[in-house]
């Protein structure tokens, strides 16, 4: 399914927009991690603990979009944005959302 972040798609023709679509994951840190994570502070440089847990969720959410605009007879979804939210003191929610639509 193609999936960009702009209003539109070169060369296709959007012919009907089905509206929002969404997927979104929950992840909370573990403390093997928080405790790298800790360590790596010191020091300084990527938390990669950290990285691959947040590319993994947008993974997540990506998949369940994309299983939301294909429910919804989508050919594409377009506007693709992504958000991250604080659930509790170690969770976070990454959202992805778009506007799901068909093409000619």
């Amino acid at each position: 399914m193609l999936m960009v972040t702009t209003e539109e798609i070169a060369a296709q023709e959007i012919v009907e927009s089905l509206g929002l679509v969404r997927g979104s994951t929950v992840q909370s840190k573990h403390i093997g991690r928080d405790i790298m994570a800790g360590l790596k502070t010191i020091v300084g440089g990527e938390l990669r603990g950290y990285t691959e847990l947040l590319e993994d969720a947008r993974e997540t959410a990506l998949r369940r979009l994309e299983d939301n605009a294909r429910a919804v007879g989508a050919d594409a979804v377009v506007n693709l944005r992504f958000t991250t939210s604080t659930i509790a003191t170690n969770a976070s929610e990454i959202l992805a959302y778009g506007t799901a639509v068909k093409l000619a």
